[in-house]
């Protein structure tokens, strides 16, 4: 199952008011795991940088004043996506706003019911505690002391471990993993049978077995299983 971990930075919190991305960062997940695949874009928006804004995330007016607009990225954008799920932490903020690039230049919008919101099954699996992205990484033990200020890139890739809790991903893993070890613990004979099953051929289909045999000449391939056999008559 393929599932694309996504996260804006923006110059604002409405889009209808003029607020525009300024980064784009998508992780690919693959059975929720990490497949290496990530697209990442800064881009223009096209305004100034409320001061707000980029106390947030860091990028400034100047940084982005040579970054390609959305309409220049949007198909490596879209090609990235493809037809898998998203899934955001507070999905109604960066669709409204992806939604809203989309609108400017006349694109098909992503459609609600097509993303996961983490905050959503963080919100029903910890009702009432704290849910934004540090606290769920602190509350999984989530290594994200690089994340000094937002970054779309960055809190993508934390996402996707936070995902992975949440949906019991890890654990899921775990499991694979010991039934995999069993696999092998059989496969090395740790369950082998201590002893062969008697065969259940009789004396007499044995002797029937011998007498074809016999008569396949005696370059026959047969004959080299039965070489080690012994034969009743040769005892006697």
């Amino acid at each position: 199952m393929r599932e694309i971990v996504l996260d804006t930075e923006t110059t604002g919190l409405d889009p209808y008011q003029g607020h525009r991305i300024v980064e784009i960062g998508c992780v690919e997940i693959v059975n929720r795991i990490p497949s290496g695949a990530i697209y990442h874009a800064y881009v223009n928006p096209e305004r100034d940088m409320p001061a707000e804004a980029e106390a947030v995330h860091g990028l400034t007016a100047a940084f982005l004043a040579d970054k390609p607009l959305f309409a220049d990225v949007v198909d490596d954008f879209v090609s990235f996506v493809g037809d898998a799920t998203l899934v955001i932490h507070n999905a109604g903020f960066d669709l409204a706003f992806l939604n809203a690039e989309f609108d400017r230049i006349k694109r098909p919008a992503f459609p609600r019911e097509r993303a996961v919101d983490t905050l959503t099954l963080a919100r029903r699996r910890h009702p009432g505690g704290p849910n934004r992205l540090d606290d769920l990484c602190a509350r999984y033990g989530i290594d994200n002391s690089r994340r000094t200020k937002h970054g779309a890139l960055l809190d993508a890739e934390l996402l996707a471990e936070v995902y992975a809790e949440l949906v019991g991903g890890r654990q899921a893993r775990l499991g694979l993993i010991a039934e995999a070890v069993a696999v092998r613990a059989v496969v090395n004979g740790v369950r082998m049978r201590p002893a062969p099953l008697p065969s259940l051929l009789s004396a007499a289909e044995a002797a029937a077995h011998r007498q074809f045999i016999a008569g396949l000449g005696a370059d026959a391939l047969w004959r080299g299983y039965l070489a080690d056999e012994a034969d009743p008559a040769a005892k006697s």
